[in-house]
C-alpha cells in the first residue's frame, strides 16, 4: 500500500523559500509584501467604534515587528494562536522611526510549509568552539570540588544539549539560539580578566557562579517556535530551578563542602542584584557582587550591540527608543564619523515623527502586478 498523496508531496516538494525578512524592512518601506512569520504575541483590542482589531507581534530569525489588522478581523480572530506560523500580506510602514506592518490578509501555515530555521535567530559563532572554551576554563580550576561539579553538569547529555542551544533571555539580551552559551563564555572571559585586578576574588568560585547563574533558563524558556516561558518557568523562575539542579548534582558529590554549597546558592539567588529585579537577597560577598555587575554589564552591552545592528540602516547616529534600557541610544561610531543629515539626524528619535507613509508602491510576490492598496494611518507600536 502506497503513501498518501499529501505525504508524498511533503516528502518530494521543497519547502517554499522565505523571500522577505524583518531586517529587510528598510528596502520595502511603503511597499506591500507577502511573507511568513511566527506569532510571538496576539491581542484582540477594541477600536474607538468598539469593533475589534488584531494587534500582533510577528517574528523571524532577524527580529520582531508590530503588526495590526483593522478590517475583516472577525474572519481571522479564531484561525490562529500565539506560536502559530502565518502567511501574511500587508503594508510595511514607519511610525516614530519604527517599522510596523498593516495586515491586509493572513492565513495559518501548514506544517509542511515551515522551515524552522527561518524563524528563530541563532548565534553566528561556532557552538562547538564556545563549548570547548567553557571546558578549557573549567579544566583550569584549582578547586577540585568546583571543578568536579561543573564537569558533572557538562557531562550530563541532556543539560549539555540544552545549554548549547538555549537563549539567555526571552527578549532583553542574547535572545537567540546559543545565546546562553555565548553569554556565559563572554562572562567567563570578562570575569577572568577582572580577577587579575582584584586578588581577593576567588576566581573558581566566581566562574562557577557565572556557569550556574542562568542555567535554569534551559528549563524556564521554550524555544521550539518562538522564545516563550514554560509553565514551570512561569511559576518558579530560573533561580528556583537552578537551586534544584544544583542540589541534584551535589548529592552525587558526597565530599562537597556545605559552606561552598551555601556560597553557590547565594551567587544564584543574588545575581540580579536588586530586590525589585527578582533577587531575594542582595550580593553579600565579593564574588557575588562582581558576578552581578559583570552579568549586568555583559547583558547591557549585548542589548546595545543588537539594537545598533537592527538599526544600522538609519542615517543618523540616534536609534529609536530601547525598551529594555529605557532610553534611545547614540551610536558613537556614527557620531564621530560625522552626520550625513543636518539637525533632524542629530535629534533623539522622540523628536522625530515620520507621519503616515506616502507614495505607496506594490511589490507582488506571486508574479503579477497588483493595484496599490489604500494606506492606513500609522499607529504607534507597543513595547516588545
Amino acid at each position: 500500500m502506497g503513501l498518501p498523496t499529501s505525504t508524498l508531496l511533503a516528502i518530494t516538494l521543497p519547502k517554499p523559500m522565505k523571500d522577505f525578512f524583518i531586517a529587510d524592512c528598510c528596502q520595502q518601506e511603503n511597499k506591500i509584501i507577502t511573507s511568513s512569520f511566527v506569532v510571538v504575541s496576539k491581542q484582540i483590542k477594541p477600536k474607538k467604534t468598539g469593533e475589534p482589531y488584531l494587534a500582533l507581534t510577528l517574528g523571524d530569525r532577524t527580529g520582531q515587528i508590530e503588526a495590526k489588522m483593522w478590517d475583516n478581523v472577525e474572519d481571522f480572530i479564531d484561525s490562529f494562536e500565539q506560536d502559530d506560523f502565518l502567511k501574511v500580506k500587508g503594508l510595511v510602514n514607519k511610525y516614530k522611526n519604527r517599522f510596523q506592518l498593516t495586515i491586509h490578509k493572513l492565513r495559518r501555515m501548514q506544517e509542511s510549509e515551515i522551515e524552522y530555521a527561518d524563524y528563530l535567530p541563532k548565534t553566528t559563532k561556532d557552538i562547538g568552539e564556545l563549548w570547548q572554551t567553557l571546558a578549557s576554563f573549567v579544566a583550569s580550576f584549582e578547586n577540585p570540588h568546583l571543578k568536579a561539579l561543573l564537569e558533572l553538569f557538562m557531562a550530563d547529555a541532556e543539560i549539555a544539549e540544552r545549554y548549547r542551544n538555549a537563549p539567555a533571555a526571552k527578549s532583553l539580551h542574547h535572545a537567540y539560539i546559543g545565546g546562553l552559551l555565548d553569554h556565559v563564555v563572554s562572562l567567563f572571559r570578562s570575569c577572568n580578566l577582572v580577577c587579575r585586578n582584584y586578588p581577593q576574588i576567588n576566581r573558581d568560585l566566581l566562574l562557577t557562579g557565572a556557569f550556574l547563574h542562568d542555567i535554569g533558563k534551559i528549563y524556564e524558556l521554550t524555544y521550539n517556535r518562538s522564545f516563550t516561558y514554560t509553565t514551570r518557568g512561569q511559576l518558579l523562575g530560573h533561580m528556583i530551578i537552578e537551586l534544584e539542579m544544583l542540589q541534584a548534582k551535589i548529592v552525587q558529590l558526597p565530599s562537597f563542602p556545605p559552606e561552598l554549597r551555601t556560597l553557590l546558592e547565594h551567587l544564584i539567588i543574588s545575581h540580579h542584584g536588586h530586590y525589585e529585579f527578582g533577587s531575594p537577597k542582595l550580593p553579600m560577598f565579593p564574588e557575588a557582587l562582581m558576578l552581578h555587575y559583570m552579568d549586568d554589564l555583559d547583558s547591557k552591552m549585548e542589548a546595545m550591540r543588537a539594537h545598533f545592528e537592527r538599526e544600522a540602516v538609519l542615517d543618523g547616529p540616534w536609534t529609536s527608543y530601547n525598551a529594555s534600557l529605557g532610553r534611545p541610544l547614540l551610536n558613537s561610531a556614527k557620531f564621530l564619523q560625522g552626520e550625513p543629515t543636518a539637525e533632524a539626524a542629530s535629534s533623539p528619535p522622540e523628536a522625530l515623527h515620520t507621519g503616515a507613509p506616502t507614495g505607496t508602491t506594490t511589490v507582488s510576490l506571486f508574479g503579477h502586478e497588483e493595484e496599490p492598496a489604500a494606506v492606513e494611518t500609522a499607529v504607534p507600536p507597543g513595547k516588545l
